[in-house]
């Protein structure tokens, strides 16, 4: 692409007058429900809209809308009609302007439009402009393919006109014909309109010469008042056409204020140039190029009957990938785009899917894992990743859904577009391109699959890790009758110590949570073996929270989290565990200071009536020497199991005398760090324990070992 700066009422029925008879009354027959007399609904409601005036009744249907892709909408029928002669190889040069009071002209260097009458004594010229569905483009006679094939394009800018100015340059003359609110006519010498049919000769011009200038007025009364022409849109509808039609040079000047100076356009490339103008990221593949002349057979009616028809149609398409994510893919018919599809599209993303799947990564090692679950098939978003795509079809008289020709709807394109489209990507694929960038695209693609399925299941378990909140609480919950920031919630280690904690709680405010295992370490484990396990999916769900970057403090159930395990090593890495699960899914615990560890006692000991407890045993020593015990025993707790319900409610539920450490964010990151540890060496890798201990082997004072 090179571009230079330069209904009359009915009357009503009188009422019936009943009259008194001494006869048997017969009971009178109810009205129909629904139905009302005398509505007024006869033939004087039906309108018929003659000529222009449906599209100004219903604009919406001709041109999408009233807004400004509606006012836009009129600029593209006038500039593709030029681009049809372009196409058919009639003109070469178009020029667009958009002038100071709001009109917009566009010239070209075709054929010009007939000017010879019609037999009711018309020109041709205003036939074009008057009536709908009428023009050169249906069947195969002035146009083989052309974008405008429903004959309503110049009719309806000039039904939504104040003004209309037609210009042909045929047989030696410029002949003019102007409409004024779609009245067609010319203004005599001394500047009055004048209705006529008759095509004023403006000026004498060279035989040779030929072409069409058409300027109109939108009637501004019809469109929204904030629309307007937008120069960039009309900027990137003419480079597009130029796209399209290789060697087509159009001239775009906006003499508005502060509209710039003039732009030339003109490529030769055709679609390859429009893909590689489309590629903004470096390319991962090279310009891929598929083309076909086929044909196809449809039936459509001919003088009246419906009779079978063979068409031509060529199928053009240029595409790459390229080192991005969102896919762009333009589309046409003829010279028109196409921004909703059709079938023509349709074929192409079916023929892309089913050759990249069944070519490209049939073999990708990468997702053979992913064959069980049957996720190894890419989707047409995962093979559109990143491409950079044009597809054209050219042939006659094509069906689309509407007026604006936005959708393609002839069936048989898609099996056509399909066909080109699997056996050139397969030539490609299978040798045809380089090898490097076959890889590249295929290295590309099995990514775009794995992280497809890798975001899914990501999303399902946050999902599933949000909605635990909201599920019915565990089983094995014995929780409390009020809750809220003065209730509390005990994990404990056990069943064994669940007993005792439950008899011995307030079971207004205290609720108690048995583990039955050891948690999951979330320090290393995914988000998924967190939720799947049966441990973490209960605390999850009792607190209320939720888990994540979703959870929500306020919805907690519980205002205190108390981890009770045993003072041995074991409950050490229960504990762990359990902070390291918090630190990392439901951090605003520990934010907010809601986090404590319960000090169960090592040692108790009844001296003189009194219960004494330790907590380690210089507290024990300290305790016999200062109470004079002698040689008295003392219990040692292996576990919270071997505490009845008394010694349990004085140590750790009392509120009066029980310890509580309270959890900070640090204790949440070393707790963390020494699940880690623990993992390596309480673990089941026997190999990585090894390794630590010949690491660390160094460090130890051998005096210490017990051997």
């Amino acid at each position: 692409m090179v571009v230079k700066k330069a209904a009359k009422k009915a009357p009503a029925k009188k009422k019936a007058t009943a009259k008194k008879t001494p006869a048997k009354k017969t009971p009178a027959k109810k009205k129909p429900a629904g139905k009302k007399r005398g509505s007024g609904y006869d033939a004087s409601q039906i309108q018929i809209l003659e000529g222009l005036d449906a599209v100004r009744k219903r604009p919406g249907m001709y041109i999408g809308g009233t807004g400004e892709e509606g006012l836009h909408h009129l600029v593209w029928e006038i500039i593709d009609n030029s681009v049809d002669e372009a196409a058919a190889g009639f003109a070469g040069h178009i020029e667009v302007n958009i002038h100071r009071d709001g009109s917009i002209e566009v010239s070209d260097d075709g054929r010009g439009i007939p000017i010879d009458k019609k037999p009711d004594g018309r020109t041709a010229l205003e036939v074009v402009f008057t009536e709908l569905h009428a023009g050169g483009k249906f069947g195969s006679g002035a146009y083989s393919a052309s974008g405008g094939l429903h004959g309503v394009g110049a009719s309806v800018v000039n039904a939504l006109a104040k003004k209309l100015v037609a210009e042909v340059d045929r047989d030696g003359a410029t002949h003019r014909l102007v409409f004024v609110d779609r009245l067609p006519g010319n203004y005599n010498a001394a500047g009055k309109f004048k209705p006529t049919s008759k095509l004023a000769k403006v000026k004498k011009i060279p035989a040779s010469r030929t072409g069409t200038r058409i300027r109109y007025w939108p009637d501004l009364d019809i469109f929204d008042p904030e629309a307007k022409i937008d120069r960039e849109k009309v900027r990137e509808h003419v480079a597009r056409v130029c796209f399209l039609v290789p060697g087509l040079h159009i001239k775009l000047h906006d003499k508005r204020a502060g509209g710039g100076k003039p732009e030339e356009f003109v490529a030769a490339g055709g679609l390859a140039d429009y893909v590689d103008f489309l590629s903004s990221a470096p390319a991962v593949t090279d310009i891929i190029s598929l083309h076909t002349d086929a044909t196809f057979e449809e039936k459509v009616p001919v003088d009246g009957k419906m009779k079978t028809v063979t068409r031509n149609c060529t199928v053009d398409i240029a595409a790459r990938w390229v080192q991005s994510f969102e896919p762009k893919i333009v589309s046409f018919v003829n010279t028109i785009p196409t921004s909703e599809g059709g079938t023509h599209v349709a074929g192409f993303e079916r023929a892309l899917l089913r050759t990249v799947n069944d070519r490209l990564l049939n073999d990708a090692r990468k997702l053979k894992k992913l064959a069980k679950s049957n996720d190894d098939r890419a989707t047409s978003n995962d093979v559109q990743e990143g491409l950079v795509a044009a597809v054209k079809v050219t042939f006659p008289e094509p069906q689309f859904k509407g007026q604006t020709k936005q959708e393609l709807g002839t069936p048989q394109v898609q099996s056509l577009v399909y066909d080109t489209v699997k056996a050139g990507l397969s030539d490609w694929m299978d040798g045809g391109g380089k090898k490097g960038q076959i890889n590249g695209l295929r290295e590309k693609l099995t990514s775009a699959v794995i992280n497809r399925v890798s975001a899914k299941q990501q999303l399902d378990l946050k999902r599933k890790a949000a909605n635990l909140s909201s599920t019915g609480m565990p089983d094995k919950l014995a929780d409390c009758r009020v809750h809220g920031p003065d209730s509390e919630i005990l994990i404990v280690e056990g069943n064994s110590a669940a007993g005792p904690a439950k008899n011995g709680r307030d079971a207004e405010f205290t609720a108690v949570l048995p583990l039955r295992g050891k948690v999951v370490n979330a320090g290393k484990a995914s988000l998924k073996q967190v939720i799947d396990n049966a441990e973490a999916q209960a605390l999850i769900t009792a607190i209320g929270g939720g888990s994540g970057a979703d959870f929500d403090v306020d919805a907690c159930r519980y205002g205190r989290i108390i981890i009770l395990c045993d003072a041995d090593v074991d409950g050490s890495h229960i504990r762990c565990l359990l902070l390291t699960l918090i630190y990392h899914h439901m951090r605003p615990l520990l934010e907010h200071g809601m986090v404590y560890a319960a000090q169960p006692p090592l040692f108790a000991c009844k001296h003189k009536g009194t219960q004494y407890y330790a907590y380690s045993p210089e507290e024990r020593e300290q305790l016999h020497e200062e109470h004079k015990m002698g040689d008295k025993y003392w219990q040692r707790f292996k576990g919270l199991g071997e505490m009845n319900v008394d010694e349990l409610a004085d140590t750790t539920l009392n509120h009066e005398t029980r310890l509580l450490k309270r959890m900070s964010m640090q204790d949440g990151a070393e707790a963390s760090e020494a699940a880690h540890l623990f993992g390596v060496l309480m673990g089941s890798d026997v190999s990585t324990r090894k390794d630590y201990i010949v690491e660390k082997a160094g460090l130890i004072d051998p005096e210490l070992l017990d051997v």
